[in-house]
């Protein structure tokens, strides 16, 4: 399909994003991280410093313990295991009996000092969210690193072993990313049923092991993505590719509805990726919102409308894209 003419998405979409009940705590622990990985919109790397300060935390325990309405505490990076306030974090949400999402690149068991995040994970039943970005050991290295696919399977043989893929109450699951496009030679993610197979055939038979489910996602154009597709000077024609596959039945489960995604500096936005670009959640009179904000009003739904920007498209091509995979 040929565009003639980029639409601005709210034009789009034809009305306001509204906000839903919050129901999805996401924090971003910080980019301190082991890995560099070339699709990362974090933009996250081993030099990186910035991480969860003690009085954040403080007010993200106060947060966790003040709202039964959070179901679900979501704790990515960076390596969100390496970064400050990852324990304290866990055990706030377990007390309260909150499920916990510990998104993961694997390869952070294996660096000195993490080798007990794994038996730590299965010990509290911490649903993983693993990066794999392909089942194919060059596609994955191109993408993360030399070694990175070697190291993910050992961690994944490791997990398996503690009864994650196995025991109903020791989730596992894995994310899909398309390699960032090198030509305006676009395509939508495959269809998540069918790779989902796909993986599972593979990595049993290869090395027999066994996950929940395979979320897909959409390379956002943010970060070192929209960098290196400015650099090819793609970007604009990327962005019409995601507009003129827009599908407007994912609109109603977009994850930035019911969630907040909160920085380690406690600001708070509609989802990682507006986090990642600096564009913060508002009140009706266009005051930014942060964790003290949200404590001394004494609710999470305080915002009326999200945020959005032309990325957006992103999560609404094909079968949509979120940090739970497809929406459709």
């Amino acid at each position: 399909m040929i565009q003639t003419a980029f639409t601005p998405f709210l034009t789009k979409v034809g009305t306001a994003l509204t906000k839903k009940k919050i129901t999805v705590l996401q924090i971003n622990l910080g980019k301190r991280c082991n890995l560099a990985c070339s699709h990362c919109h974090v933009e996250a790397s081993p030099k990186r410093t910035e991480e969860l300060t003690p009085k954040i935390c403080a007010q993200l325990i106060e947060l966790i313990n003040k709202f039964p309405q959070i179901q679900t505490v979501d704790l990515t990076g960076g390596a969100p295991e390496m970064n400050y306030g990852f324990q304290p974090l866990v055990e706030a949400a377990i007390a309260n009996n909150k499920e916990v999402i510990v998104r993961s690149n694997l390869t952070i068991y294996f660096a000195p000092g993490f080798e007990d995040i794994p038996e730590y994970c299965a010990e509290n039943q911490l649903r993983i969210i693993a990066s794999l970005p392909c089942y194919l050991e060059d596609n994955v290295d191109k993408m993360r690193g030399n070694g990175v696919y070697n190291k993910s399977i050992r961690a994944l043989q490791w997990l398996n072993r503690l009864g994650y893929g196995k025991n109903q109450s020791l989730i596992l699951d894995l994310v899909y990313n398309p390699p960032v496009p090198k030509s305006d030679k676009f395509v939508l993610v495959p269809n998540q049923q069918n790779l989902e197979q796909d993986y599972k055939n593979y990595l049993k038979k290869h090395f027999n092991v066994k996950f929940n489910q395979l979320f897909t996602m959409t390379n956002l154009p943010i970060g070192r993505t929209k960098l290196f597709l400015e650099n090819l000077k793609i970007y604009q024609p990327y962005l019409d590719f995601l507009e003129a596959n827009f599908n407007g039945e994912t609109i109603e489960n977009l994850m930035c509805r019911n969630e907040l995604s909160i920085d380690y500096l406690g600001n708070v936005y509609d989802c990682d990726f507006n986090q990642m670009e600096n564009i913060p959640t508002q009140t009706r009179k266009g005051q930014k919102i942060t964790v003290a904000k949200l404590l001394e009003g004494n609710s999470l739904d305080i915002i009326e409308q999200v945020q959005t920007a032309n990325y957006c498209y992103s999560c609404t091509a094909g079968c949509g894209s979120s940090c739970g995979g497809a929406l459709v």
